[in-house]
């Protein structure tokens, strides 16, 4: 059979897999913290016609022959590039504007101290966070905003926990630090807490986990103090707007970083080429076809 048949296969296998991961973005051009996907190619094994052959006294060196046998997937890579910031004028409602994410938790061992080891952790950049019933910051999903807590006198603890916001606050604010303030019945100023983030040297290492969700790889190159690559407790997060580290924008979000106009050419460029590996195969059937009369 014809290599180059085979080679027409596997170009449309794999853009086949490019328009799974086109569409993909463009479903959720609109969903906010979303990182849009993008699919690279390499060319497959090749096989070795004639091999190369050095220089002689009386005759120079010859290359090899190869014959590729046709393309293959390479990576599908995550673009954590800055999404464009909305304006909602929501206090809950928070974007990150530079690197690090948001940290959510879930069966969590200790309200007042979570050992992240041995709890649920994911991290995101999609910020529509809401008030529970307990006055806990909660994602749509029910996972609680992690960060530094603070006592009952508005004083930071030191430890990772959730964050609540008292029944008895009259309003409540989010700096750009991460702290949150709020207004108690008295008047008085208090603090609730400090969002705190996850800060990775390879965000595109991150696993998508569905619902704006990410999972720790082992290739995120997380920020840990002991460098063990292991979160533990809140050591191993850092400060918002400290040691260039992303500021909290409070009554914003981060929306998708999906370019219509970008993903509309790559499928235009992908459909075309699959059309052309589709000719590949036809031309190639075509030639079989002739051999196969030849017997006539």
């Amino acid at each position: 059979m014809l290599r180059s048949m085979y080679a027409g296969i596997s170009g449309m296998k794999n853009f086949q897999t490019k328009l799974d991961v086109i569409g993909n973005n463009i479903a959720n051009v609109n969903t906010t913290g979303f990182k849009k996907g993008r699919v690279t190619f390499q060319d497959m094994m090749s096989q070795t016609v004639a091999s190369a052959q050095a220089a002689t006294d009386i005759r120079g060196g010859i290359n090899a022959s190869q014959v590729g046998l046709g393309s293959q997937t390479g990576s599908i890579d995550n673009i954590q590039t800055q999404g464009s910031l909305q304006t909602t004028n929501r206090a809950l409602d928070l974007a990150l504007e530079g690197d690090g994410m948001f940290v959510l938790g879930s069966n969590l061992n200790d309200d007042a101290n979570v050992d992240m080891e041995n709890s649920d952790i994911s991290f995101t950049r999609s910020g529509n966070f809401y008030l529970d019933d307990d006055g806990y910051i909660v994602n749509p999903d029910g996972l609680y905003l992690l960060g530094e807590g603070a006592t009952e006198a508005g004083l930071l603890t030191g430890n990772l926990s959730r964050i609540n916001i008292p029944d008895d606050a009259a309003s409540f604010s989010i700096s750009n630090d991460g702290t949150v303030n709020y207004v108690d019945g008295n008047g008085e100023a208090l603090v609730a807490g400090q969002i705190r983030l996850a800060s990775f040297s390879n965000p595109g290492g991150l696993e998508k986990g569905g619902a704006n969700t990410y999972q720790m790889t082992a290739n995120a190159g997380v920020f840990t103090e002991n460098a063990d690559g292991v979160f533990n407790n809140l050591d191993d997060l850092v400060t918002p707007e400290e040691a260039g580290n992303a500021s909290v924008v409070s009554g914003a979000l981060e929306m998708s970083n999906v370019d219509l106009a970008e993903e509309f050419t790559e499928m235009i460029t992908a459909q075309r080429a699959f059309q052309s590996n589709t000719k590949i195969i036809t031309t190639s059937d075509e030639i079989l076809q002739e051999l196969v009369n030849l017997k006539r």
